[in-house]
């Protein structure tokens, strides 16, 4: 599902993100017009905002199954109403930024309800390239 919209959806998290215990509130925003990439700022704090982007086009082969309780905590009845993003750290510069695979963020924009799933048993890295190694 596109989570691409002309206004900033905002989204609350069923539980807090790790490490953000205080802010379960965010905004989203493109920035891009591809919907590939959105900036995730806290509704208390804006000083406070990830980077999250589609690991589709990054990684097609991406599987990010999630269990059932956390689609029914997200009212998803059909994959289709989700979306998944992943967390992007740039602190060392865009040229060696990495995306979180192993704990993406779940959207529901429909519900406007969050969650961060953490994939145990799968074999996601939490610092994967940005840009894919050429195969």
């Amino acid at each position: 599902m596109s989570i691409a919209s002309d206004t900033k959806p905002k989204i609350e998290f069923v539980t807090p993100l790790m490490g953000f215990d205080q802010h379960t509130a965010f905004e989203l925003e493109p920035l891009d017009d591809d919907g590939m990439f959105f900036t995730m700022r806290s509704t208390s704090d804006p000083d406070l905002a990830l980077v999250l982007a589609d690991p589709m086009p990054f990684y097609p082969d991406y599987d990010a199954t999630i269990d059932g309780d956390t689609a029914k905590s997200l009212q998803i009845e059909d994959e289709k109403d989700g979306a998944i993003l992943a967390i992007v750290n740039m602190a060392q510069g865009k040229d060696k930024a990495t995306m979180n695979l192993f704990a993406p963020i779940v959207v529901n924009p429909k519900s406007h309800r969050a969650v961060q799933a953490m994939l145990y048993g799968e074999d996601h890295p939490l610092d994967a390239p940005l840009t894919p190694p050429a195969s």
